[in-house]
């Protein structure tokens, strides 16, 4: 058992060890207290207690790997741990009345405190444990490590007990040896005389027995140390030596087998030492199939986490050996030994460290550097590269471009990021009568009619502001003084790395389209201005002559009726019924008669005509009409008032005719110095496309009144949701002449 420090460490960084693990320690503990201290409040583990019973102190490197295994897997529990530590320090005071008092002396400590698992470390513990679990450690866990079936006289153990039993393997370590040294004559088995030392000679008497007939086995167990160093100084030629553990020698003298006895050994033997354990590697020893502590406090403490975690003893098995074949390459190297035999899946610890191995990083780093530098060297060169002929060709588009413009029927400019122009062909230089200088920056803008700057200012910088093509009309002057009508398109231009540029455009004279509209426009007028004339005169001859003889006639047929004898009923009813029938003849034709021409819209004003129409609309269609006006003043250019009320007449017709629907909403209001006029209803629309496109005169007539009077026209269109036509008309309208601002945009419809 107790075997000490590990392998991979040197005698001469074990204080420095102790002091950085101290430190580390130190850290922790720290950091923990702050953890606790923010998550107190959140939450609060239940307490698990977990009595580790070693079977010597602190000090042996053993107990130490065991100790930081069992710690590390019980990191992962879900519970707070507390750890109890008793160390029973058997080399040092192997008597029984010393142990005896030990056992007296954790029955009474432990009594009000009873543990929820105990952990054994070597055979004097298990042995304690298994003289106590019946008196006082009842129905308590138990898993034992650190010790062989042997050590404990092969003791029956209940279902409260599981853990690892150390397997020496002792016949394999010699094997390893002989695989090494094939000539090997003299095997000197070296052990010590406490208990412990005892039962691992027996063992390993009886495991190597089979080997005493091929080689001279001899035992040196029964001497002081100083003896013992003398005989090993002095081995015969083709001699190994089995280390198996000395904790005491023949003189009384105690001893740490792996930071104590072990170096010694090795470093007075004239002939290779091979030793059981893993704490011993490190000191001289060439190694073989070695016990692992690490792997043993590992194991235990993933077992003891299970039980805290609800699982019972029996249901975990026990695990037996946690041997690994481990060597010392720098015994080998002493020794002559050829790691070429050494067993399969053997470790070979304390290997030097290749050029490579040492300076990997930094060769990897400057590695990736040069290359990073070539990388960017050679990206940086092909950019420039790229650069210079991307500037190749942009000098030749520019120059193509310029070519192009320059021998352009239509006037070019280009402007640069700031908004200022840096560019006009000679076509707009020649319109303008002005030099390239006058005209760059914002010089252009002193030729534009001043009524038009105001406007055409806003438009250029809001398409800049939103890097948007533009389009837009204004007056500029000629070179011979006349303003004339100037179509202007302008569009963003970007650079090869998408950088803005500014922008590029062209403008054409379009004074002789505006004129052609201006006079198209005067015609309509003009038919308008004949059709509201032929209409007022059909409407008044209706009303005031054929309407009367029609009442004349219905009079005369009510007075004849009347002159009738009783005997000619049939006669009289024929009569009266045709008395009816003039009559309505004559509503219909008077109803005609105001749809033509509305005398409550001359004397009375737009909302009275509105209102009356809705009301006999509703009554001649079967239909409920919504009407309310808001604001509306009641002098108004009479050109207004009939362009709305002629628009309110068409959208109403349409709309019974086409939506399907009952009940229709129409709204009058005055509204930021406009007329704004909605006629609503809920049916199932139309296809506005083929409306417009078709036969009928219905939305070609109120769209060119709108456009006359300066008005807009938009029609709202929803899926299954109705159609509304909104009209807006400005309050200061200008004559029937103004112009073209009228007209209905695509996006309006």
């Amino acid at each position: 058992m107790a075997r000490e420090s590990h392998a991979t460490e040197l005698p001469s960084l074990k204080s420095a060890t102790r002091r950085s693990r101290g430190l580390c320690a130190f850290l922790l503990l720290l950091l923990g207290f702050f953890l606790l201290q923010g998550a107190a409040g959140a939450q609060v583990k239940e307490v698990r207690r977990v009595l580790v019973l070693s079977e010597v102190g602190p000090d042996y490197p053993a107990i130490a790997l065991v100790d930081q295994g069992i710690h590390h897997a019980l990191e992962q529990s879900r519970y707070k741990v507390e750890f109890y530590h008793e160390y029973l320090d058997a080399a040092l005071f192997p008597d029984s009345a010393t142990q005896q008092e030990y056992r007296d002396w954790y029955v009474r400590k432990y009594r009000n405190r009873k543990p929820d698992v105990i952990i054994t470390v070597g055979p004097s513990p298990l042995e304690l444990t298994l003289g106590l679990h019946e008196t006082f450690f009842r129905d308590v866990p138990v898993i034992f490590c650190a010790s062989t079936e042997d050590a404990v006289g092969g003791a029956k153990l209940d279902a409260d007990f599981t853990g690892i039993w150390e397997e020496a393997e002792p016949v394999k370590t010699l094997e390893a040896a002989l695989r090494l040294q094939p000539g090997t004559k003299h095997v000197f088995v070296v052990g010590g005389t406490s208990p412990y030392d005892r039962a691992n000679e027996a063992l390993f008497r009886e495991r190597l027995r089979s080997y005493e007939s091929k080689l001279d086995f001899q035992y040196f167990t029964d001497f002081t140390m100083p003896q013992l160093l003398e005989r090993l100084q002095h081995l015969p030629n083709h001699s190994i030596v089995l280390h198996v553990c000395i904790l005491r020698d023949a003189a009384g003298t105690q001893f740490i087998d792996a930071t104590e006895a072990a170096p010694m050994v090795a470093r007075a033997s004239n002939a290779p030492v091979f030793t059981f354990f893993d704490v011993d590697l490190g000191y001289g020893e060439v190694g073989g199939d070695v016990s692992s502590f690490a792997s043993e406090g590992q194991v235990a403490g993933a077992m003891a986490l299970r039980i805290i975690g609800g699982e019972k003893p029996k249901d975990i098995p026990v695990v037996r050996g946690t041997n690994v074949y481990m060597f010392d390459w720098r015994a080998l190297e002493r020794w002559r030994l050829n790691e070429q035999n050494l067993p399969p899946g053997s470790i070979v610890l304390n290997r030097p460290v290749s050029f490579w191995q040492v300076y990997r990083r930094y060769i990897l780093a400057g590695i990736l550097v040069i290359s990073a530098q070539s990388l960017a060297i050679f990206a940086l060169l092909w950019q420039r590269a790229r650069r210079r002929k991307t500037e190749q060709e942009l000098r030749e588009s520019e120059e193509r471009f310029r070519l192009i413009a320059n021998s352009a029927p239509v006037m070019i400019w280009m402007s640069g990021p700031d908004k200022l122009c840096t560019y006009f062909n000679p076509p707009r230089l020649e319109f303008t009568g002005r030099t390239l200088r006058e005209e760059l920056g914002n010089g252009w803008a002193e030729g534009v009619h001043p009524e038009d700057l105001e406007p055409c200012l806003e438009t250029y910088s809001q398409a800049f502001d939103r890097r948007e093509s533009f389009q837009m009309e204004y007056r500029l002057r000629r070179h011979d003084g006349e303003y004339r009508w100037i179509f202007d398109h302008g569009v963003p231009r970007f650079n090869a790395d998408g950088a803005f540029a500014g922008f590029v455009g062209f403008c054409i004279d379009v004074t002789g389209r505006k004129e052609a509209e201006e006079a198209l426009s005067s015609v309509s007028r003009k038919l308008i201005e004949a059709h509201e004339e032929e209409r007022t005169w059909i409407a008044r001859e209706l009303h005031d002559d054929i309407d009367q003889r029609i009442a004349l006639l219905a009079v005369n047929l009510d007075g004849l009726g009347r002159d009738l004898p009783a005997s000619e009923g049939q006669t009289s009813r024929r009569i009266k019924e045709v008395q009816e029938y003039v009559s309505d003849l004559g509503s219909d034709i008077q109803a005609l008669s105001h749809r033509l021409h509305s005398s409550k819209l001359e004397y009375l004003g737009l909302v009275a005509a509105c209102e009356a129409f809705c009301r006999e609309f509703s009554g001649q269609q079967n239909v409920e009409i919504d009407f309310h006006s808001q604001d509306i003043p009641k002098e108004l250019p009479p050109e207004t008032a009939l362009c709305l009320f002629r628009v309110l007449q068409e959208a109403l017709q349409n709309a019974v005719k086409h939506s399907g629907a009952r009940q229709f909403k129409v709204l009058l209001k005055a509204a930021s110095n406009e007329i704004q006029l909605s006629v609503h209803d809920s049916g199932v629309g139309f296809d506005l496309q083929k409306a417009m496109s078709g036969h009928g005169l219905g939305f070609t007539s109120m769209k060119e009144r709108m456009r006359l009077i300066g008005g807009h026209l938009s029609i709202d269109l929803k899926q299954q949701g109705g159609t509304t036509i909104h009209a807006r008309v400005p309050l200061r309208t200008e004559s029937m002449a103004a112009g073209a601002g009228g007209q209905i945009s695509p996006s309006e419809l």
